[in-house]
């Protein structure tokens, strides 16, 4: 791994120590998440501008998923919470530590991309059901 001195503003620095201990993790791992996250979507060029908030990472079979950006939390998770688990967007948004208008753009998402995102369910489904 190569080094690369860094230096933040400090009120960015502060927000980013925020979130990363939100997420139980280290300023050092967010920060690699972070260009990670952005490098991956720029080299994909995937991330659809209607919707900021939402980006893809890779998922553990390589496939590029929705995720909320900044949080790991997979778009169909939240679809899953608001369709069968019949959750509203505020109830969703207290479960996952998400603001209201993080679930509702992942909605929106979904209801603009709903053909793949509902092929990675049904994939996820027959995994289930095949005891994969």
């Amino acid at each position: 791994m190569a080094r690369y001195p860094l230096n933040l503003p400090a009120q960015l620095k502060e927000e980013a120590e925020t979130y990363a201990a939100q997420q139980g993790i280290s300023l050092n791992q967010f920060i690699l998440w972070s260009v990670a996250e952005k490098v991956g979507s720029l080299k994909q060029n995937l991330d659809d501008p209607d919707f900021p908030r939402v980006t893809y990472r890779r998922g553990a079979a390589g496939q590029p998923v929705p995720v909320l950006r900044g949080t790991g939390i997979r778009v169909q998770t939240l679809v899953i919470a608001a369709r069968q688990w019949g959750m509203t967007p505020a109830q969703i948004a207290g479960e996952f530590d998400l603001s209201v208008d993080q679930v509702n753009e992942a909605l929106a998402f979904y209801e603009a991309h709903c053909a793949g995102i509902d092929a990675m369910l049904a994939v996820e489904k027959a995994m289930e059901a095949s005891g994969a």
